[in-house]
């Protein structure tokens, strides 16, 4: 046997009080899958601060909403309101006293991940408050808020088509080179 091994595995059980090696075999969690059970888990906290506390049974779109507006208190992202000189301004030449908001893009991340683990704790997909229609109205409408607050377009990346003029384009470029050295196999 190792003996650092055996060493770590003494000093972990000195450190924990415990007498017993605890052995974890599941491999380490992703980035996004430990993110994702860090969100599940806050959710969870904050529908049992509820007054009533709600369970995830219970909990709809509202409460989904409510929890997006309350993490809108932790956010980072300046959101220039409507009478702030610097409305509209990607880079602002001085600071003001707009609020700090949460990033549409770091809201829409998290409400892709809590609506997985919803549905990987036995939540049914049709039930998913995290897929409402309500939720993407809001989403949407945080983002062309913050669009136009902050003068930066969120602009759709476009998906590259291939088309069949660049298909032949190529065989024809493949074709030259054959022409030019024999050798190469056809």
């Amino acid at each position: 046997m190792n003996n650092n091994n055996s060493n770590s595995l003494s000093a972990d059980n000195q450190a924990s009080g415990s007498g017993a090696a605890v052995v974890n075999n599941q491999p380490p969690l992703s980035r996004y899958e430990s993110q994702k059970r860090r969100d599940w888990n806050t959710f969870g906290q904050y529908l049992k601060n509820q007054r009533p506390p709600v369970s995830v049974a219970q909990c709809n779109c509202n409460h989904v909403l409510e929890f997006m507006r309350y993490l809108d208190q932790f956010g980072k992202t300046k959101v220039h309101l409507h009478g702030c000189a610097f409305f509209g301004l990607p880079d602002p030449p001085a600071p003001c006293t707009c609020p700090l908001r949460q990033a549409w893009g770091s809201l829409d991340a998290l409400v892709g991940r809590l609506r997985a683990a919803y549905e990987e704790h036995g939540g049914e997909p049709d039930t998913n408050p995290f897929g409402n229609g309500a939720v993407r109205v809001y989403l949407r409408e945080v983002k062309d808020c913050q669009a136009k607050a902050r003068g930066i377009p969120y602009k759709k990346k476009k998906k590259r088509k291939f088309n069949q003029t660049t298909s032949s384009q190529q065989q024809q470029h493949e074709d030259q080179l054959l022409v030019k050295n024999p050798k190469l196999p056809a």
